[in-house]
């Protein structure tokens, strides 16, 4: 899982849209069930469990600006990840779009295309940033248009290719769902506003991996 893929809404850097960055370096425990990652900015400790593993994230803001309530910063969660260090998992691809669920306002709901799916709490001031009030923005709607199905908690899940296994991200604290991308990636983005200039955020989340 990269941490930061991307962010949104003038988190890290002012603008709707934004690159990140995904090669710092993680440590590795001996036994391999722990890993940690400290960049100043961004403190994360995974650990497995029985069902995945769970995320302890925090985030500061050591940036110039106040971060708005609607920052957010993109994790990618891909089974096709193109770094030459990290191994493909055909297992969990989604070529066809039939395996892939947000949670929306009535329970797990197919992610159909590359649309993007909003927390249904902050939908009213996102739209209020958008072009045309309606949910179109430059920076991502070309590939990511806005989805008139709201997501209502912070869950991300798909079936593996022969229906037996599942994997997934959530959050306590969301900005939206998303996926279907190049890398075949689960983009469920991490609330981290509002945090002003020399704050400090902890936020939970759990990777999935079951039968």
């Amino acid at each position: 899982m990269i941490i930061y893929d991307k962010a949104k809404y003038d988190a890290v850097e002012k603008g709707e849209h934004t690159r990140g960055k995904d090669r710092w370096p993680w440590e590795l425990s001996a036994d391999l069930q722990e890993a940690t990652l400290n960049t100043g900015m961004f403190r994360a400790n995974i650990k497995v469990v029985e069902d995945g593993a769970t995320i302890e994230l925090e985030v500061s803001n050591i940036i110039t600006h106040d971060w708005p309530e609607q920052a957010a910063i993109i994790p990618c969660l891909s089974p096709e990840y193109s770094r030459h260090d990290i191994p493909q998992n055909p297992f969990f691809f989604d070529e066809q779009h039939q395996r892939t669920y947000f949670l929306g306002t009535e329970g797990p709901e197919l992610l159909k295309e590359r649309e993007i799916h909003f927390n249904t709490a902050l939908k009213e001031q996102i739209l209020k940033k958008s072009q045309d009030g309606k949910g179109t923005f430059a920076g991502f709607s070309d590939k990511w248009p806005t989805s008139d199905r709201d997501a209502v908690k912070g869950l991300m899940v798909r079936e593996s290719v022969d229906g037996t296994w599942v994997t997934g991200i959530a959050w306590d604290h969301f900005l939206s769902a998303q996926g279907h991308n190049p890398r075949k990636c689960m983009h469920l983005s991490v609330g981290v506003g509002p945090l002003k200039v020399g704050e400090s955020k902890e936020i939970h989340g759990k990777i999935y991996l079951f039968k």
